[in-house]
């Protein structure tokens, strides 16, 4: 099963948001999941095979290439598009 976080500067409101639009996403791919969301001083100690953010906090990952980044936290769309485009180039 995939882990995932989805992360914002306090891990309360977007990255909240952002989780229950990444579990509608992933529930219309069929992919099994579990979705934390957390803070960006938390994330870094968190194992995970994939993260959630907007762009605003593309720096804070630059060096991390399992980061998926997204503008609108609440399209469903946007988010399962760049989901399904980043399981398809990371499959094994």
């Amino acid at each position: 099963m995939l882990k995932i976080i989805t992360v914002c500067g306090l891990g309360v409101g977007s990255s909240l948001i952002l989780k229950m639009t990444a579990d509608t996403a992933m529930n219309q791919l069929g992919v099994k999941c579990k979705i934390e969301h957390w803070d960006m001083g938390t994330v870094k100690g968190k194992p995970c095979d994939l993260i959630i953010t907007t762009e605003s906090f593309r720096k804070h990952f630059a060096d991390q290439d399992n980061v998926v980044y997204v503008n609108n936290i609440m399209d469903v769309e946007e988010v399962k598009g760049k989901l399904k485009a980043y399981l398809d180039s990371h499959e094994h």
